[in-house]
């Protein structure tokens, strides 16, 4: 019973082909396409908005050489918001619940950050590694340090994403199943404990979109340390 509760997180595959390629195209088909007229309709207007002023929050701080990154983690943040929400539905496949997704999102961005702030400013790039003021006898182990936390980086990215919404899962999947074994037992408590469930989705609610944008922040943030 305890390992069932895992058979959520497995690639589904149909005649042995996996099934999470469909999974990972499916929110790119769900937004309207921009038109050429000159009025939207309310959900395209809606959408545009949103977009707007998420781009204008996280790129206020940044130069203006980092707004050349709107686009790509604009659509970062939606994929990431549609995936996430779109496994809460009964039925479903969340892919961001798998590390290695999550990490082959989190490596490239993150090193292309690195990658820009090594060409463009090397010497701001390498002075993170040793704060200004440091004592001779601790430059080698802050360099050692500094290294080590900035390849920890997208690892961070990846596990904060997987781990969080692989334990809402988890328990939304145990409360249910408590929920369902209570109710020819004990009505009430089933009951309250269906009522906890309903607050719990909600909160997950909040949650898949709450760290889709951490996500896309974080990469802001390491973006604005190198442009």
């Amino acid at each position: 019973m305890t390992l069932s509760f895992f058979d959520q997180f497995m690639s589904p595959t149909f005649l042995g082909i996996p099934l999470i390629a469909l999974s990972l195209a499916l929110p790119w088909i769900l937004y309207p396409k921009p038109t050429a007229r000159w009025l939207d309709n309310r959900l395209l207007t809606l959408q545009n908005w949103f977009i707007g002023r998420f781009t204008q929050q996280i790129f206020q701080p940044l130069n203006p050489a980092g707004h050349k990154w709107a686009l790509i983690l604009a659509s970062l943040m939606l994929f990431l918001i549609t995936l996430n929400m779109l496994g809460l539905l009964p039925y479903t496949f969340t892919p961001t619940t798998q590390l290695s997704l999550n990490m082959a999102l989190a490596v490239p961005l993150w090193l292309a950050t690195v990658i820009i702030g090594m060409r463009n400013q090397p010497t701001h790039a390498l002075g993170h590694l040793l704060p200004e003021g440091t004592p001779t006898l601790l430059i080698p182990v802050l360099i050692i340090i500094e290294t080590i936390s900035l390849f920890i980086r997208p690892l961070a990215l990846g596990v904060r994403l997987t781990a969080n919404l692989t334990a809402g899962h988890l328990l939304i999947q145990l409360i249910a199943t408590a929920a369902f074994v209570l109710l020819p037992l004990m009505p009430t408590v089933a009951i309250l404990t269906a009522s906890l469930l309903f607050l719990l989705t909600l909160l997950e609610v909040a949650v898949a979109m709450i760290q889709a944008y951490v996500f896309v922040l974080l990469l802001s943030l390491y973006l604005q340390e190198n442009v």
